[in-house]
C-alpha cells in the first residue's frame, strides 16, 4: 500500500473531504444571474448559437417560475439568494476540456483528487474517469479498448462541439426540460461541465465509469450536466461522486441528469455524496426507458 493510501486509511471520513485549497481561477463571472452572465458563459465556451438560445429560454423560465414549496421533505429554501452565488468558475489549467494525464494538472488540483482516491480508483477498477473542479472538467480518460468499440465518455462541453447531433436531440428536450421546476430552469441557463456517455448497441462496459465533482470555492454554484445514452441491448454502470468542504457562506449545487435507456438496455447510476450542511443540493435527475430497458438508481451519503 502506498504512503498516500496509508494516510487516507488513518484519516477519518470527515477530514478526508473537509480540506480546502487556495482559490485560483482562470476566469469567473460576477455574482448573480443576468442575461449578460448567461451570454458570457456561452461565449467563454464558444458554444453554437442553438445552445445559447436554449440557455436564454431557460433563463426566462427561471425568472417567471416561483420557488417550489411542495416538494416532499423539502428543506427551507428561504436563504437561497442567487444574487450571492458565483455561477461559473473556470479552473486555472492550460487545457480546456481536461488534461490528458494527472501530471498535467496544477499541483493543488492533483492533490485534491489524490486525497479523494480518484487516481487509484482509475488504475484499479474503472473503465474511465472524469474529474470536475469548480465549473469545468479538468481531467477525462477512457480506456482505449472501450473507445475502439464506439463507447464515448467525454465532458459535456466537448460533446456539444463534437457530438452535436446527439446532444441537440437529447439535451433538456424530453427527459428534464427547463419547465420541470425552477432549479431545472436555473440549471438550463448556467449549466457547465458534466459527463456525456454513449454506449452503442449490444455493448457491455464491464467496469464502471466514474465522474467526480468537487466544489472548492466558497459562495459558488456548481451546475454540471450528465447525459447518458444507452442504445438497444447495451449495459453500463456510471458512478457519480460529489463533495464540498464546509463554508461560512452557503453554496449551491444544482446538477441535471438525463438518462436514455434503449430497448433491453441496462443502466445503473450510483451516487455517493459528501456535502457540508450549508451546501444546498438541488438536482433534477430522470430517466426515459424503452421497452425492456432497465434503470437502477443507487444513492449514498457521507454527509458532514
Amino acid at each position: 500500500m502506498s504512503s498516500q493510501q496509508d494516510d487516507l486509511k488513518e484519516t477519518d471520513t470527515e477530514a478526508r473531504f473537509e480540506f480546502k485549497k487556495e482559490e485560483k481561477s482562470a476566469f469567473q463571472t460576477e455574482k448573480g444571474l443576468t442575461e449578460e452572465t448567461v451570454r458570457v458563459i456561452s461565449e467563454d465556451k464558444d458554444e453554437p448559437e442553438w445552445m445559447l438560445e436554449r440557455r436564454l429560454r431557460a433563463l426566462e423560465q427561471f425568472q417567471e417560475m416561483p420557488m417550489p414549496t411542495d416538494w416532499p421533505g423539502q428543506p427551507d429554501l428561504s436563504e437561497i439568494d442567487i444574487d450571492e452565488i458565483v455561477p461559473y468558475i473556470r479552473p486555472d489549467i492550460e487545457a480546456r476540456g481536461g488534461a490528458e494525464s494527472w501530471e498535467d494538472l496544477p499541483e493543488e488540483i492533483q492533490d485534491t483528487f489524490d486525497k479523494l482516491g480518484i487516481p487509484e480508483a482509475e488504475k484499479n477498477a474503472l473503465s474511465g474517469v472524469g474529474a470536475q473542479y469548480e465549473s469545468e472538467i479538468v481531467y477525462q480518460n477512457m480506456q482505449e479498448r472501450w473507445e475502439e468499440k464506439g463507447v464515448i465518455f467525454c465532458d459535456m462541453d466537448k460533446a456539444v462541439q463534437e457530438h452535436e447531433e446527439l446532444v441537440r436531440e437529447h439535451f433538456m428536450t424530453k427527459c428534464v426540460p427547463p419547465s420541470d421546476n425552477k432549479f431545472a430552469a436555473l440549471h438550463g441557463a448556467i449549466w457547465s461541465g458534466g459527463s456525456f456517455v454513449y454506449i452503442p448497441e449490444n455493448t457491455t462496459v464491464e467496469m464502471p465509469v466514474q465522474a467526480y465533482f468537487r466544489m472548492n470555492s466558497e459562495g459558488m454554484g456548481q451546475f454540471e450536466h450528465t447525459l447518458i445514452i444507452a442504445e438497444e441491448g447495451s449495459e453500463v454502470h456510471y458512478i457519480e461522486g460529489c463533495s464540498a468542504p464546509k463554508y461560512s457562506a452557503f453554496n449551491l449545487h444544482s446538477g441535471g441528469v438525463e438518462v436514455f435507456v434503449g430497448e433491453d438496455a441496462h443502466v445503473q447510476y450510483s451516487t455517493v455524496q459528501n456535502w457540508s450542511k450549508n451546501t444546498y443540493n438541488l438536482n433534477t435527475k430522470r430517466a426515459i426507458a424503452e421497452k425492456g430497458g432497465r434503470m437502477e438508481w443507487i444513492s449514498g451519503s457521507m454527509g458532514s
